[in-house]
């Protein structure tokens, strides 16, 4: 029993003592001797001497040398215009010339079939319209309404330009939207 006891008493302690853990020491340097010669800077670096084109006394201290600077670069100063008596006569400014409008070359059958299939196609967008003309619509309705009535008003604006394949274009998502605009009546 007093062998237990021994071993009980062993193991508590041991984690008593784990427990408890070391206390933190800190150490802190010692305060500069006496005897310690102070730190020494290497003495600051002093540019070469200029030449000098006065000369001054010996007897008479030198001026210390500014601290240099980087060299300036010289911004080149522009002439001014001579003063004139009268103003110059501004010149009319010219008209740029219109942008070139790029469109395809259609022969004469391929633009026949574009400017029929072109007319098809906004004759059927309007009669969609007229068909949703005196109905009540709903928000998405009014909206594809609106969107047809934007692609027939460019259509009809390419044709004036001549641009037959992009008014074809046109008239067709007019139709395709006025289709939708049907089915959903």
């Amino acid at each position: 029993m007093k062998l237990q006891s021994a071993a009980i008493a062993g193991l508590f302690l041991t984690a008593a003592f784990g427990m408890s853990g070391c206390q933190r020491n800190i150490v802190r340097a010692a305060p500069p001797s006496v005897s310690t010669p102070p730190e020494t800077l290497p003495p600051p670096a002093t540019p070469p001497p200029q030449a000098t084109t006065t000369s001054v006394p010996p007897s008479e201290p030198k001026p210390a040398p500014e601290p240099s600077t980087p060299p300036v670069k010289p911004v080149p100063v522009r002439p001014k215009p001579a003063a004139q008596s009268e103003p110059a006569p501004v010149a009319p400014a010219e008209p740029k010339p219109a942008a070139p409008e790029i469109a395809p070359e259609l022969t004469p059958q391929q633009q026949s079939a574009d400017e029929q299939r072109t007319a098809d196609d906004i004759q059927a967008a309007e009669k969609n319209l007229q068909m949703a003309a005196g109905r009540q619509l709903n928000t998405s309705q009014e909206d594809l309404v609106e969107k047809v009535r934007d692609f027939l008003g460019q259509a009809h604006e390419a044709i004036r330009a001549g641009d037959w394949v992009r008014a074809g274009n046109l008239a067709h998502k007019a139709r395709i939207l006025s289709d939708e605009l049907v089915k959903s009546l």
